[in-house]
């Protein structure tokens, strides 16, 4: 025992192990996959899908921002809702230097619609109605198929 082995020192480094030996636990799934998303960054996507949809047709959307709220206030713009009829999104029309907005409401939608092609659906809708009011158009001008599903 002529050369004893030197005590491991605390270093203040990371450390490479857990204390049962194994490594250290990291995330499910890389960032790239589509598992890695949020559910509000998946409904941010449907609503840019739809979006991008509807812009085909109707190139004056660009002037128009889409936003996407978790759920509608209280004292909304278009008076207080009820507990019978919960907005699924909302416009407010562009004024002084502001640009029209078309908002759809996450938590709503999500609670009405059962898988992803259901809510796909339901935001498409709810895209296509609030930009007819917008427009000051019908649903059926701005999109030929809707309420078709």
């Amino acid at each position: 025992m002529d050369n004893p082995v030197p005590p491991r020192s605390a270093a203040p480094g990371p450390r490479r192990r857990d204390r049962h030996g194994r490594g250290m636990r990291g995330p499910i799934a890389p960032p790239q996959v589509p598992l890695a998303a949020s559910r509000a960054e998946v409904f941010a996507d449907l609503v840019q899908d739809s979006v991008e949809r509807l812009e085909r047709r109707w190139p004056q959307l660009a002037d128009i921002d889409f936003m996407v709220l978790e759920v509608p206030r209280l004292d909304g713009a278009d008076g207080p809702w009820n507990d019978e009829a919960v907005p699924l999104g909302g416009t407010i029309p562009a004024r002084e230097g502001r640009r029209a907005r078309v908002v759809v409401y996450r938590r709503p939608v999500e609670i009405r619609s059962k898988g992803r092609e259901e809510r796909a659906a339901l935001v498409h809708e709810v895209v296509v109605e609030q930009v007819a009011e917008l427009l000051g158009l019908t649903p059926e001008t701005v999109d030929p198929r809707y309420g078709e599903d």
